[in-house]
């Protein structure tokens, strides 16, 4: 018979029906004539209740059937006379699968700390919180995908190996098949990269930008949705080594194009979450966060507004509050600035547009004044930036002379500056972290929560 998964079954709720069911236990309780077993599957957040009678399946038969152990069990799905349930199955044949060691089953009590969790990040995911989080994460990739694939967007898939630095911070991880106990020398002394795999300095990529461009200039719209990697030392509950990022570009889209597009992406994430991962959502409001659905709904509910960053600097400098950084126009805004405008003052999500062009990266498009660039931050309660993008600068002379400005390399962004040589157009984009979204779907405060196997530091265990 085939296997059915719970969240099929509760959903049928097709009774007096033979079932095969496989999965966890959760709990088992019981008194000398039957036992009861929570057996969950992954599949959804409820467990369905086993029933067994002692008389046909014996407690010595059961005595390896503790907290996560893993079952295949055969028997008849009844309704339920018990409360908080509708359906459960009557058991006639249990088979064991694997046994859990109940002296040394890591998850045995309930009530572990994120942090204890973190330690074994392989078997968080059977707790309720790491499943609920897992899940919503499957859902917002599948709603990424489903929102560009309707607007006519097209997957490009970017490389996780370049030779370019997409930010221009430096912080990258290098990848090398020099022998690192031997490493070749030129005569000047420096690493002598000609005998390494692609013959020269390749690190791992901090964004697929600069490539999404090219297919924009081509494809007129596209979006990368993969890892990228930051070689940051930082141990903050918001940085990861290993992240994934969305990063649509689309050709002919000017900075408010870029607004809008924004906008809608985001609650149109944030709309299919409340409405296709609601049991999740109401778990994760329950135990971590209980303002998470009505923030969620706040967000789709309101209109962003659009601030300049000029007069963002001005209402934070008359706000009479007492910030840890100190603010004034050039600097770049810290997580208490950007939640300010969101939580205190405006009271809804906020565009900030048109920055200072010394803080922003050398690719976003130079407005008149010679000061600021069409960028745009896109601010959240409880997280402050979400979104970063620009419009992206066109004019090849621009470019060129930034790129020198700030001392980059043109060597090794020829192929780049190229595309403004031959049939340049206007385009923007931004960069959506994903990791970053689901703390703000999910009500995680540490991004590490959010990830499977998180990367960090001195971290990468499993």
């Amino acid at each position: 018979m085939k296997t059915q998964r719970i969240v099929e079954i509760l959903k049928s709720e097709a009774v007096d029906t033979d079932v095969v069911v496989k999965g966890w236990v959760r709990t088992k309780r019981g008194n000398k004539n039957v036992a009861f077993i929570a057996l969950n599957d992954g599949s959804c957040m409820r467990n369905i209740q086993v029933v067994v009678d002692l008389q046909k399946i014996s407690e010595e038969e059961l005595k390896p059937v503790t907290t996560g152990a893993c079952l295949r069990v055969d028997g008849r799905l009844v309704k339920s006379l018990g409360a908080g349930q509708g359906v459960e199955v009557q058991a006639e044949k249990i088979e064991i699968y694997g046994t859990a060691d109940p002296e040394s089953y890591p998850l045995q009590k309930k009530g572990h700390s994120l942090e204890f969790l973190r330690d074994i990040a392989y078997l968080r995911p059977r707790t309720n919180t790491f499943g609920a989080i897992l899940r919503i994460r499957h859902a917002m990739a599948y709603a990424i995908h489903e929102y560009f694939n309707k607007k006519g967007f097209y997957y490009l898939n970017t490389p996780l190996i370049t030779a370019s630095d997409c930010e221009g911070a430096g912080e990258m991880f290098q990848v090398t098949t020099l022998d690192l106990n031997k490493v070749p020398k030129t005569e000047q002394g420096e690493v002598d990269f000609s005998q390494d795999f692609f013959g020269r300095c390749c690190n791992l990529t901090v964004s697929g930008q600069l490539e999404g461009e090219l297919g924009a200039l081509s494809m007129g719209q596209i979006y990368t949705f993969g890892p990228t990697f930051r070689a940051e030392n930082s141990n903050t509950p918001r940085h990861l080594a290993e992240f994934w990022m969305i990063e649509p570009e689309a050709a002919f889209y000017e900075l408010e194009d870029n607004m809008e597009m924004a906008e809608e992406f985001l609650k149109y994430l944030i709309n299919y979450a409340l409405d296709n991962c609601r049991e999740d959502l109401e778990f994760m409001n329950k135990m971590w966060d209980q303002e998470l659905i009505e923030r969620l709904e706040f967000v789709v509910k309101n209109d962003f507004k659009r601030l300049e960053y000029t007069e963002g600097i001005e209402i934070l400098k008359a706000s009479g509050e007492k910030f840890e950084f100190p603010v004034e126009w050039g600097c770049d805004l810290q997580s208490e600035h950007e939640r300010y405008l969101v939580e205190k003052h405006f009271k809804r999500p906020v565009i900030l547009i048109n920055y200072p062009k010394d803080i922003k990266a050398f690719y976003m498009k130079q407005n008149e004044d010679g000061k600021t660039v069409r960028a745009m931050d896109v601010l959240f309660p409880k997280i402050g930036e979400i979104i970063g993008g620009s419009e992206r600068e066109a004019d090849y002379g621009k470019l060129s002379a930034r790129v020198a400005e700030l001392g980059m390399s043109e060597k090794s962004l020829w192929w780049y500056l190229d595309t403004r040589r031959w049939g340049s157009a206007p385009h923007s984009g931004f960069g959506l972290g994903f990791e970053r979204l689901l703390m703000f779907v999910t009500g995680m405060t540490n991004i590490r929560d959010v990830i499977p196997f998180p990367r960090t530091p001195q971290h990468a265990d499993f």
